[in-house]
């Protein structure tokens, strides 16, 4: 099974999709390392602020921080070797970097933020990013029939 290992920076929670104002860039990246465990991958992410020990044991993590500073971080390794850092990388990289064809790999079974369409069964807006307020995708704004009816229909416009 491959291994992916991610190092964060420091942030309040393990996904950093937590708080008011959520980083699309951090939603995507945590749908699409999700993605990559429903195919079977094993995948790991340390925190900077919850992990530190980790940081300081791995050579290239640590060579990385020590040139780069927290600048270095995220750090992304495929099997032990540093594939990216300083940047959370896309669903294509990751994927390339493991070898899979994104075309043929099967899309998540019913959650949020598999693709880039609507469907009824996941009930996805449309974007790829999910934000932790709505559990939703895309924009956090409502929609005016749901803004008027009072009701909140857990989608976002």
């Amino acid at each position: 099974m491959v291994m992916i290992e991610v190092f964060d920076p420091a942030m309040c929670c393990s996904t950093g999709v937590c708080g008011p104002s959520v980083d699309p860039a951090l939603a995507s990246f945590a749908a699409d390392l999700d993605w990559l465990s429903t195919q079977g991958l094993e995948v790991r992410r340390f925190n900077l602020s919850q992990e530190p020990g980790e940081f300081a044991t791995r050579s290239e993590v640590h060579r990385l921080l020590s040139d780069k500073g927290e600048g270095a971080l995220p750090v992304v390794m495929v099997e032990g070797a540093v594939v990216s850092d300083g940047r959370y990388p896309s669903r294509d990289e990751l994927a390339a970097w493991v070898g899979m064809d994104i075309a043929t790999s099967p899309a998540p079974a019913g959650g949020c933020c598999g693709d880039t369409t609507e469907t009824a069964d996941t009930g996805c807006c449309g974007d790829t990013t999910e934000t932790a307020d709505t559990g939703c995708c895309g924009d956090t704004t409502e929609t005016a029939d749901t803004a008027t009816s009072g009701e909140s229909t857990g989608c976002c416009g």
